[in-house]
């Protein structure tokens, strides 16, 4: 599960805290362990990243751009 936002801040990682809760009630999700959350945004504050890490969730910084086709192709390998 993966809550994503442009910045973000405490209030996403209680929502992703809040979905993780609901999914790991779910017995068919969570037969090969708990499900896990990656809270991934274009910048995360720094006090969002210690409350992520701190619940067990990941952290991960994506390029919307990037994601879009929009970054420079000058900059690409290939």
């Amino acid at each position: 599960m993966a809550e994503a936002a442009v910045i973000d801040c405490i209030d996403g990682v209680l929502q992703l805290e809040r979905y993780l809760e609901l999914l790991n009630r779910d017995p068919l999700l969570t037969a090969k362990g708990p499900v896990r959350g990656i809270f991934a945004a274009q910048e995360i504050k720094p006090q969002a990243r210690v409350l992520a890490t701190d619940k067990g969730m990941t952290c991960a910084l994506v390029d919307y751009d990037a994601l879009r086709g929009l970054d420079d192709p000058t900059e690409r390998l290939f």
